[in-house]
Parts: C-alpha cells; sequence; structure tokens
C-alpha cells in the first residue's frame, strides 16, 4: 500500500510582480495608528481544521498568520524570514542564523523552539509536502542559530523551507498531542483568534511583529465557496477583498477592482492509474486524445488562461526552452461505451464548467461519464484514496516549496503525498530521483523536465489550462499582496 497523506507545492522563477515574499516591510510602520479592520472573503473553508500541514496551511499563510525561516521573493529566490541569513557548511548540512522575533503568544523565537516546531512537522502524519521524500534533523546552535542537517544532501533545503506547511509555531501550539493549534502561536502580522467552523475566522494585529506594526488593525474572514457569492459581496460593499473571482464574474465588477495575476496554476485532468478502467494506459491515451485544451482556454476561461502544455507552464519562463517531448505513451484504444466518474470540486467555479466540457469531450470519444461536483473539503480525502477514475485539480506547481521538482516527487512518485493519479512509475520515480540530488540551477531546471516528460509519457495527467487568476480588490484597499505562486495576500501593508 503506497503512502497517501494531505496537501500543504525554483531554483529560478519568472520575474513577476512585486516583492511579495514577506509581510514584513511592505508600506508597514511601527507607528501605525489603529487602523480600520480588513474583511476578506476566501474561496477554501478549512479542509482540516486548519492544520499547517496539509491544504490549510497557505490559507494561514495567504492571511500573513504564519511565518517559516525563510520565504519566496518575486523571482522565486529564497529570502530571509524568520532566518534573517543562511550558509550552508556541507553537503547535507545548513546553518540558519535567527533574527530577533516573538510569537503570539508574547514568547521569544527561540533556536529551541524552532527546531522543536520543525521537529514536530518531520513527525506529523501525514508529513507536509515540502517534506516528500526528505528526511531532516533541526537542532539549536548557541543563543540565535539552528542548525538543520537532512539525511540525503539537498540543494534546495532554503526554498524547502519557505513552504507553508513548514511554518514555525510556538510550543503551545503542540500541547494538544492529537492536532497543532495555530491561534495565538504563529509569528505573522495578524494572529488567529477565533475560527468558527468552516464559515469564518477572526484576526488580530500582531503588535509585537518583527516586520512592523500591520497598517490594518485585523482581518474579518468569511469563507465563501460560492464564486457569484464572492463576487456579489465585493460588489455590494460586503467585503474589501475577494480571491477568485470566477471569469463569468468578472464583468459585473468595475475594471478597477479586478486584478489579474500570472499564476504558475495549472489546472489538469488526473487519471487514476491505480484501479479502474485508467489502469490500462491504452484508456488514458484515448482520454488524453479526447480532450481539447483551447476550448476550454478560450470558452471556459473567456481568455484568462492558456491552453495547457505541460506540467509547468508559460508563467514558467525558463520551462519552455528545456522542455522535452514525453515518449513510451500507449497507443490509444476505442473506449467502446467504458463507464468512468469524473470528479471535481466547486470553490473555483470554472472547475465544475471545465468538467462539464471534459464529458462532452470524452462521451464523443465513446466514454460514457457520470459527473460528481462536491465543495473541496468534502471531496478530498476521497481523491486521495482513488475512488474517482478521473479528477479535475487546479494546482499551483511551484505553492510547496518553490523548487519545481516538489509537485513532481509529491504529486506523481509511488511515495507521492498528494498522488490523486495513483500513479507508481519506476521510470517516473528514478527520473524525479536523479533531478532531486542536482545543485546547478540550470541542470536541475532541465533534469525537471525531463521528469516531466516522463510523468506526460504516462498519460496519468493530461494539462488543460494555465490559469490567471482575478482578485476582487475594493477602490479603498492599498497593498494587497498579489502573489503570483498564491502564497500571499494579506500583509503589513494592506489597508483600507
Amino acid at each position: 500500500m503506497r503512502r497517501r497523506h494531505l496537501l500543504g507545492s525554483l531554483l529560478l522563477a519568472p520575474l513577476l510582480t512585486a516583492c511579495f515574499a514577506s509581510g514584513g516591510g511592505t508600506g508597514s510602520s511601527g507607528d501605525a495608528k489603529e487602523g480600520s479592520r480588513l474583511r476578506v472573503a476566501l474561496a477554501f473553508p478549512p479542509a482540516e481544521n486548519l492544520s499547517p500541514y496539509g491544504a490549510d496551511a497557505t490559507v494561514l499563510s495567504r492571511l500573513g498568520v504564519t511565518e517559516g525561516l525563510t520565504a519566496l521573493d518575486a523571482n522565486g529566490v529564497a529570502a530571509p524570514a524568520l532566518a534573517e541569513s543562511w550558509r550552508r557548511e556541507n553537503d547535507r548540512t545548513w546553518l540558519f542564523t535567527l533574527r530577533e522575533a516573538t510569537f503570539q503568544d508574547g514568547s521569544e523565537v527561540t533556536p529551541s523552539a524552532v527546531a522543536a516546531a520543525l521537529t514536530h512537522a518531520t513527525e506529523a502524519e501525514p508529513a507536509p509536502a515540502a517534506l516528500s521524500g526528505v528526511t531532516l534533523d533541526a537542532k539549536p546552535e548557541g543563543d540565535a542559530a539552528v542548525r538543520i542537517t537532512t539525511a540525503a544532501p539537498d540543494p534546495v533545503l532554503p526554498l524547502r523551507l519557505a513552504g507553508p506547511g513548514l511554518a514555525v509555531l510556538s510550543s503551545k501550539a503542540y500541547d494538544d498531542k492529537d492536532r497543532v493549534d495555530p491561534v495565538g502561536t504563529a509569528t505573522g502580522p495578524f494572529e488567529l483568534t477565533e475560527v468558527t467552523g468552516s464559515t469564518s475566522a477572526t484576526l488580530a494585529r500582531h503588535d509585537d511583529y518583527w516586520g512592523g506594526r500591520a497598517q490594518a488593525s485585523g482581518v474579518d474572514v468569511r469563507f465563501i465557496a460560492d464564486g457569484t457569492a464572492r463576487a456579489n459581496a465585493l460588489r455590494t460593499d460586503e467585503i474589501d477583498i475577494a480571491e477568485a473571482i470566477p471569469v463569468a464574474q468578472a464583468a459585473i465588477l468595475e475594471e478597477a477592482t479586478r486584478k489579474e495575476t500570472a499564476t504558475t496554476r495549472t489546472t489538469s485532468l488526473l487519471l487514476n492509474s491505480e484501479s479502474g478502467p485508467f489502469k490500462d494506459a491504452r484508456l488514458r491515451a484515448a482520454a488524453r486524445q479526447a480532450v481539447d485544451t483551447s476550448a476550454l482556454a478560450d470558452g471556459v476561461y473567456e481568455g484568462y488562461a492558456d491552453p495547457g502544455a505541460a506540467i509547468y507552464g508559460p508563467a514558467v519562463s525558463w520551462a519552455e526552452g528545456k522542455r522535452r517531448q514525453p515518449t513510451g505513451r500507449a497507443t490509444a484504444q476505442d473506449p467502446d461505451g467504458t463507464r468512468i466518474t469524473l470528479a471535481t470540486y466547486d470553490n473555483r467555479p470554472e472547475l465544475p464548467e471545465v468538467s462539464q466540457v471534459l464529458k462532452q469531450q470524452l462521451e464523443r470519444a465513446g466514454f460514457k461519464v457520470a459527473l460528481e461536483v462536491r465543495e473541496y473539503s468534502r471531496l478530498e480525502s476521497d481523491a486521495l484514496e482513488g475512488k474517482f477514475d478521473a479528477f479535475v485539480l487546479a494546482r499551483n506547481t511551484l505553492v510547496d516549496t518553490g523548487d519545481p521538482l516538489a509537485v513532481l516527487a509529491g504529486d506523481y512518485t509511488c511515495d507521492g503525498g498528494y498522488n490523486i493519479a495513483q500513479l507508481c512509475d519506476q521510470n517516473v520515480d528514478r527520473a524525479v530521483a536523479r533531478a532531486e540530488g542536482i545543485a546547478d540551477t540550470a541542470a536541475r531546471q532541465g533534469a525537471a523536465m525531463a521528469a516531466e516528460a516522463a510523468i506526460l509519457g504516462t498519460d496519468a495527467v493530461v494539462p488543460l489550462v494555465h490559469q490567471r487568476i482575478i482578485t476582487g480588490v475594493a477602490d479603498s484597499v492599498s497593498g494587497v499582496l498579489l502573489d503570483p505562486y498564491e502564497r500571499t495576500l494579506v500583509g503589513t501593508g494592506t489597508r483600507r
């Protein structure tokens, strides 16, 4: 039985937008007066009680609650966060020097606290996606440093530590052995003070934040899975910021409130290669041939997306020149009425429509398709357990670590923690493992493209579109952190 667990996914990334890596230093002021509270609508309700180790980790980072030792800057390079500097001592050991910082519960960020937090992450079941295939040991070093040793050489460890799933929390977060509690235990500019199930959350300003006091006095969060409802809430001045505005609703918003961001998010059709009809590679090839990606980009996304080229799309500027053609693909077989179940979620409102179009395309090719749509938190566990034949997923390919190999290891290897395609192919595993051992930037990128080609050759994943997202921002709001990696949204300089 392969190990499966939930999601927490550049040595060089495209130069996109302004720097958003840290909540600190973006228009913040230590003398900020009591500002207005921000009203934010997010698309994804908590799926795991806001655990920092799964899909909810990105929710916490986008709200300015959690931080790690490092962050990603606009170029996808590791930037200082709780660690102000670091150096590689040998091929398996790194020393990270900490800045002076305070947890939201008033305790100090010490080497012992950081080492303990990282140790808890390594022991989590399931482990954070950023640690897929990685074993590390963190130890305090003196009064202001942490030494991290990996079982195997890890040339991208600073990028890995920027993953939202490796946030540093105070000791109080781990008092309950059954869960990790981020309420009042993180280090970011905003402190999570109350969570009301899957409907809302309340954040207060962390006045002792190392990057300066936030200009907003707090954040009131509503989790609104329905995209039309999010757009209407912004239009009627019920909220200030709405993520993931559906393209079908963009026209009802004033142009000035629509903020378009190129992202590294790819929407793909994942085919269950372990069980069911798509265990047969010939039927996977038939499904791939049935898909018309241009119809999805131009029709469903109304031009806010590019046709699917591969796992990494045009926002990853270095990928195109290094791309390799997939090899070893099976010859397509006539589906001849083969019945399949296609599933997706409605938190991203385009996905049900994408799935409807895919259903029509697959049925024209000879499949009989049953479509299932649920809210993501009610769908994730079934998807990870392989209960669907096909699944439409929108995935930011660089969200977990910033390293292009992270999503390949996590989503498509035998032991991958987010392997919805249930893929277990020795050629893929060897290609990913080979690439993970390369430190040189250009060579690592080339090896990542070889691994991508091996994955595409299995037809377990069919890239559909590469997305540009629309964030709704009220005219009165400034300083929103529009992030191609979708890790940040609200920071110290966000205000109204």
